[in-house]
C-alpha cells in the first residue's frame, strides 16, 4: 500500500513538474487519475522552493519585488512553465469564439495569440505583486502563505478533474479525468493543512477563493470547450494560485517594509 502511494506521488511529480523523480516507475504503473490526490503535496513542495528563494534573496539584501520575481522564476523552472503554457493556450481558445471544436483546435496550436499573451502577463503580474506584498509584510506567515497557495492551486486541478468531464477523447484531460470522489476529497483536505496556521479568517479567505475560482472555471470550460483538458487544468492552477495569493496579501494585514 505504501509503495503504491509513493508511486502515485512520484507520478504526480512527473505530471506537474520537470524535476527528476527517480528511476522509471515499476510495472504496473498507476493510472494518471490515481495520482490526483498527491497534487497538493507537489504544490506544497513547489511552495517550499518559492519560500526558500524569497527568504534567501531577502536575507542577502534584495527587496521584496526582485526576491518575489526570483521565486516565480524558480517555480517556472521546476515546472517547465507547463501551467503558464496551459493558461496562455486556454485564454487564446476562450477568446477566439466559435464552437468548442474550433477552440480545442486552437489550444493545440503552439503559437501564442493576443489573448494568451495578455492572460499570461496579467496573471503572472498578479502572482508577482501579491507574493512581493506578502514578502514585504513584517509579521506575515510567509512560509505557510506560499505553501498554502501553491497546494490549493494544485488541489484545484484534481477537483476540476473530478467535477468536469474531459473535452477530448484523448490527451491528459481524458486520461487523468474523474479520479474518484475519495481522491478529490483527500486532495482538498491535504491542501487545507498548510493554511490552518494562517488563522481562521485568512484560511477561510484562501479556501473560499480557491473554491470560487475552481467552480467558475469548471463552468467556463464546459461552456467554451466542452470540458477540461490539460490546458484547462494548467489555467486552473495559475488562476487559483493568483487568487489565493492576492486574497492572503489582503487578509494578512501587518506593517509593511519599504518595497524599494
Amino acid at each position: 500500500m505504501i509503495r503504491l502511494r509513493l508511486a502515485e506521488l512520484r507520478l504526480a511529480a512527473l505530471l506537474l513538474t520537470r524535476v527528476p523523480a527517480g528511476p522509471p516507475l515499476a510495472e504496473p504503473v498507476p493510472p494518471l487519475s490515481a495520482a490526483s490526490w498527491a497534487y497538493p503535496v507537489v504544490g506544497a513542495c513547489l511552495g517550499a522552493l518559492a519560500w526558500a528563494v524569497v527568504a534567501g534573496a531577502m536575507a542577502l539584501g534584495l527587496p521584496p519585488w526582485p526576491a518575489a520575481l526570483l521565486a516565480l522564476a524558480a517555480v517556472m523552472l521546476a515546472t517547465g512553465g507547463l501551467h503558464e503554457d496551459g493558461l496562455a493556450d486556454y485564454a487564446d481558445a476562450a477568446g477566439a469564439g466559435g464552437p468548442p471544436e474550433r477552440r480545442l483546435q486552437i489550444m493545440r496550436d503552439s503559437r501564442i495569440g493576443a489573448h494568451g499573451a495578455l492572460a499570461l502577463v496579467t496573471v503572472t503580474g498578479l502572482r508577482w505583486s501579491a507574493l512581493a506584498t506578502l514578502a514585504a509584510r513584517a509579521d506575515a506567515p510567509l512560509f505557510w502563505a506560499i505553501i498554502g497557495a501553491l497546494a490549493l492551486s494544485r488541489a484545484a486541478m484534481a477537483i476540476l478533474q473530478q467535477i468536469t468531464p474531459p473535452a477530448r477523447a484523448d490527451g491528459l484531460g481524458q486520461s487523468a479525468s474523474r479520479p474518484g470522489l475519495p481522491r478529490a476529497v483527500v486532495a482538498a483536505l491535504l491542501a487545507l493543512v498548510p493554511i490552518v496556521p494562517l488563522g481562521f479568517a485568512p484560511a477561510l479567505t484562501a479556501a473560499a477563493l480557491a473554491a470560487l475560482v475552481t467552480g467558475l472555471l469548471a463552468w467556463h470550460a464546459r461552456a467554451t470547450v466542452g470540458g477540461q483538458t490539460g490546458d484547462v487544468l494548467g489555467a486552473t492552477g495559475q488562476l487559483v494560485e493568483a487568487a489565493v495569493l492576492m486574497g492572503l496579501a489582503a487578509a494578512l494585514s501587518a506593517p509593511l517594509h519599504h518595497l524599494d
